[in-house]
């Protein structure tokens, strides 16, 4: 296990259970006290984590990590919800797309589609994205010949999504047939929602432009509540999410009138 996995799983491990001793975790990760020690330090460092005697605590670990610490979680679902949800896609269709490990995968399974690449000219099958991630943009960028449309802002390094009034402007300008939208918490009563209150904001335009809203969200967000709400759950059309899904959680979005696909 190198480095950058061992601290994805030890802050893995820390969220689940908000306080960890040295000796567990080197039991947990099969690796010796004294690697666990400098991993600890090092994760301290970067404010991730806070270091205690003979272990560390989470101290808000679960809420807002940067995006490379995310990308190990729920990895197969992800991709499978990717899938399902480009399945969505139509040819033509203009497409808004936020930030995410699993809106990453929408965009790299869009790109794998070559009948929305609008290969044919005058056609006006070619496929629109707008997004407000640079990460998202990139993808999309190297890897499809769709039109990418990227709303300006201030990027957040946690998440490379670009936020604030710039990118306001943009979409409040522009009409989006699909939103696929990656939300830190989806609840059957409550909505869909962010931990930051700048990307709920970006977010809620993009459902407020695009006349469906689909939610791609793996297990582990269903009935999860964060700091700022995105759009109430009248406006989700689908939620895309994977078989690992509580059959309660998703019989509750069902009633509040939620197409639900599992992937």
């Amino acid at each position: 296990m190198d480095r950058y996995a061992r601290w994805n799983a030890l802050i893995e491990l820390l969220a689940a259970r908000g306080r960890v001793s040295v000796d567990e975790a080197a039991a947990t990760l099969a690796v010796s006290a004294a690697t666990v020690r400098r991993d600890f330090d090092q994760l301290a460092r970067q404010q991730l984590i806070t270091r205690t005697r003979g272990g560390a605590v989470a101290d808000g670990v679960a809420y807002d990590l940067p995006l490379r610490y995310k990308t190990a979680r729920h990895a197969d679902q992800k991709r499978r919800i990717g899938l399902a949800a480009a399945a969505l896609v139509e040819p033509g269709m203009v497409v808004g797309l936020n930030g995410g490990t699993t809106t990453i995968e929408v965009a790299r399974a869009l790109a794998d589609r070559p009948e929305l690449s609008g290969a044919g000219a005058g056609t006006g099958a070619q496929l629109t994205v707008v997004t407000n991630a640079l990460n998202i943009a990139h993808e999309l960028l190297v890897r499809s010949r769709a039109k990418v449309v990227v709303a300006g802002g201030v990027v957040r390094p946690q998440s490379y999504e670009l936020v604030g009034p710039l990118g306001s402007t943009l979409l409040a300008e522009v009409a989006l047939d699909l939103v696929l939208l990656g939300v830190d918490g989806v609840h059957p009563a409550l909505g869909a929602a962010a931990h930051h209150e700048g990307e709920a904001a970006m977010n809620r335009l993009m459902v407020d432009r695009g006349a469906r809203a689909v939610i791609v969200a793996d297990a582990s967000k269903l009935g999860q509540r964060a700091f700022a709400r995105t759009c109430p759950v009248e406006r989700i059309a689908v939620l895309v999410t994977d078989t690992g899904a509580d059959p309660a959680t998703v019989a509750a979005f069902e009633s509040a009138g939620v197409d639900v696909l599992l992937a």
